[in-house]
């Protein structure tokens, strides 16, 4: 299970560093590659986002007690994957923003005012999308807690059913102990009943016997 884990790990390590790079050269290629490379890192992020579905399921799989190191492992993964989205959606604005400039020429430099305003805009979105994107990832952490606070709950009540099942097994031979013990006082009983009886016994024989000598004998 944690092979399968790791070869995951592994390949988002390298598909994220392959993503990182090209967005950093997306602001400097021409217009023909930069649409190319835009198309590229959107294909790559869907694989990365298919690698930590996987990914996920692998820890689920996972017994509780050992979970707790690879959900903290995939916690940094989807922040390091929200982090390469967050960038990559700044870098296909300013993508967006050199085309419509091509596009528009001399009138876009008469239109400054509006130029301005879709600048002011377009940072009040993307401050609301990082609110967004740190709302979400609370809520995930929130989540993920949660989850383990179930999962040592549940290993707490195991361990409890363990230990009553050691103290109903204790009280059993507690039991066959006492039932032992009153067998034997009863055993003992008798023997020492028995013995009384067989000393009693001899004390009579012994007591006849005495008689008997002392008699006076009828030919003398």
């Amino acid at each position: 299970m944690s092979s399968d884990f790791e070869g995951y790990e592994q390949d988002f390590a390298v598909l994220t560093a392959e993503i990182t790079s090209k967005i950093a050269r997306v602001p400097r290629l021409p217009p023909d590659e930069k649409k190319q490379m835009v198309a590229n890192v959107e294909k790559q992020l869907e694989e990365a986002r298919e690698l930590l579905e996987q990914m996920d399921l692998e820890v689920r799989e996972i017994p509780p007690q050992s979970r707790g190191m690879y959900s903290n492992r995939m916690r940094s993964y989807k922040q390091e994957m929200g982090k390469l989205e967050t960038d990559f959606k700044r870098s296909r604005i300013a993508y967006s923003d050199e085309v419509r400039n091509e596009l528009l020429g001399d009138a876009g430099n008469s239109s400054e005012n509006q130029l301005i305003k879709l600048r002011e805009e377009r940072a009040h979105l993307l401050d609301n999308t990082e609110r967004l994107e740190r709302s979400s990832r609370r809520l995930e952490a929130g989540y993920q807690i949660a989850v383990e606070t179930e999962q040592i709950g549940q290993e707490m009540l195991e361990n409890l059913s363990h230990d009553r099942e050691k103290i109903q097994r204790a009280r059993d031979r507690l039991r066959d102990a006492d039932a032992n013990l009153g067998k034997s006082s009863r055993i003992l009983t008798g023997m020492l009943r028995s013995g009384h009886s067989q000393i009693n016994l001899v004390m009579k024989i012994s007591y006849f016997l005495q008689v008997w000598e002392k008699r006076p004998c009828k030919g003398k």
